[in-house]
């Protein structure tokens, strides 16, 4: 393997036909670095798909009222009802699977054209969201400052609030510090806790920033909301699917409020543990495709080598019989031919997989310092797991394009090379 003799031959032969062991190179580094640009593309739309969902508890499915489309038990149809807390207490008591829990409530009045947050002069149209300290477990937010809501302020009914920080910019002046400092929404004054930054990107980050928090035992009496429950937030426990809890959240809730088994319209629901199932599917998919067609570029690359290889032997008949002539064994000229292909295939394959790497890592950098990282693609790139499979197909592409040059260059006997004109 070592032979200095044996690579200054190896040198020798590539050298004598530049043109052809470039083009013969060029297959074998076009089939790796197409190999990885795909799968690095692939990577980056994953990750853009997946920020999207900022840190969203893939175990999770959300619930909410809608009016009923079939008669049941004497009301009419497109009856309207409400959640209330003591469903949430029946959900709690009645499906074990459940692990997180996090009814929501959202104060009305800010889409009114109107301001309806004050501080001091500054004003403001925010929307105010009453929530459960488990909220922040299944959809959480950056806390910039201070905290978020705990069971205290639940239990207390405190009229606290976290602000998001578009809120912060909006109503106080830059440096100044929001925690412990008092702002009116819609007439009742409440006290600063917390300050926070959403984790989503784009539009549903702005939205985000610019809403306030607050607990929901707070929202419901300070604005007579009474037991309303806007909606709920639902996880799952490990190794159970939200599809059954949900099953079970929705039948409960069907008999607890009369509304017919058969109605899949009263309650709307949204399941991102199936969503995030699809999209992992289509990105498995995506990657078989991926892999398919980058192993037959590169497959069309090797076979261009054993084809050039199968050339060089024949020109090198006469000194194969030669070498055989004056001892040489079959398993060192098959070594001899191997080595010669492992090396062309695992130079150009290297080449491809640098320069490869190298162009993710550039449309990373161009993405991130022109800001679009938080699109729907984001950072390209390749696992170390992935690098050193390329590097091993790479060493045993080179390995099958030598075999078949290196059995022909034994099957020939020698006193039949040394005549070979």
């Amino acid at each position: 393997m070592f032979d200095r003799d044996r690579w200054q031959e190896i040198f020798s032969t590539l050298k004598k036909n530049k043109l052809r062991t470039f083009l013969t190179a060029f297959g074998v580094f076009w089939g790796i670095f197409m190999l990885i640009i795909m799968l690095g593309s692939g990577t980056g739309l994953y990750n853009g798909v997946n920020q999207d969902m900022g840190d969203l508890a893939t175990n999770s499915f959300f619930m909410w009222t809608r009016n009923t489309s079939i008669p049941y038990k004497g009301f009419p149809r497109g009856r309207r009802y409400n959640f209330k807390n003591a469903d949430t207490e029946a959900l709690k008591d009645n499906i074990s699977e459940i692990q997180y829990i996090a009814p929501r409530l959202q104060a009305q009045g800010f889409r009114g054209g109107g301001n309806n947050v004050v501080r001091g002069l500054r004003t403001g149209s925010f929307p105010v969201y009453g929530d459960y300290p488990e909220y922040n477990i299944i959809d959480p937010v950056v806390i910039l400052s201070g905290r978020f809501i705990n069971d205290f302020d639940i239990s207390n009914k405190r009229k606290i609030a976290i602000i998001g920080q578009r809120v912060v910019e909006e109503l106080f002046k830059v440096g100044e510090d929001p925690i412990g400092e008092y702002i009116r929404i819609q007439g009742v004054y409440f006290k600063i806790v917390g300050t926070f930054r959403s984790k989503k990107p784009g539009n549903q980050s702005d939205q985000e920033n610019q809403s306030i928090f607050m607990p929901f035992t707070t929202l419901q009496k300070t604005y007579n909301y009474g037991d309303i429950v806007g909606w709920y937030s639902i996880t799952s426990v490990t190794n159970v699917d939200a599809s059954v809890v949900e099953e079970k959240a929705k039948k409960l809730l069907k008999a607890r409020h009369s509304i017919a088994p058969t109605d899949d319209r009263a309650i709307g629901s949204f399941n991102v543990e199936t969503e995030f199932k699809k999209m992992i599917g289509l990105f498995k998919g995506i990657n078989w495709l991926i892999w398919i067609v980058g192993t037959g570029t590169l497959f069309a690359g090797v076979i261009g080598v054993s084809n050039i290889m199968l050339i060089i032997v024949k020109e090198r008949t006469k000194e194969i019989g030669i070498q055989r002539a004056r001892g040489a064994t079959p398993m060192l000229i098959m070594s001899q031919i191997i080595t010669e292909s492992v090396f062309l295939t695992s130079f150009a394959g290297f080449f491809g997989l640098s320069l490869g790497t190298a162009l993710l890592e550039l449309v990373n950098y161009l993405l991130i310092s022109s800001g679009s990282d938080s699109a729907m693609f984001t950072r390209p790139e390749i696992n170390l797991n992935l690098a050193i499979t390329a590097l091993i197909i790479l060493v045993i592409s080179g390995v099958l394009a030598g075999l078949i040059p290196a059995k022909r260059a034994i099957s020939i006997k020698p006193i039949d090379a040394i005549r070979n004109e």
